[in-house]
């Protein structure tokens, strides 16, 4: 298994309980797809540094966890098809 990090921010609009659900259902994905769950460390609202789709800003989540190589994936088939999430990055920490 390999360490990775993932970085996605959240659309601005969404109340606390939307915030966590989706927090949920990306560790769900991470967890039912045979990953572990190192470190969930929400940031909080933050100013993007440019504008995207005319928002300026969004919830940042960081989430460090190891898995398989196929798990990021699905994960990232999971971000692109979420409409809360604004952007988001999945990178390797091992080198």
């Amino acid at each position: 298994m390999r360490k990775y990090e993932t970085l996605f921010i959240l659309h601005p609009s969404l109340d606390e309980e939307a915030l966590n659900a989706n927090i949920e259902k990306f560790k769900g994905v991470i967890e039912n797809g045979g990953g572990q769950i190192d470190n969930v460390d929400v940031w909080g609202k933050r100013k993007l540094a440019y504008e995207i789709a005319k928002v300026n800003e969004g919830t940042y989540v960081l989430i460090n966890f190891s898995a398989d190589t196929d798990l990021p994936k699905e994960l990232d088939r999971n971000f692109r098809i979420a409409d809360s999430v604004i952007r988001h990055l999945i990178t390797n920490q091992e080198n």
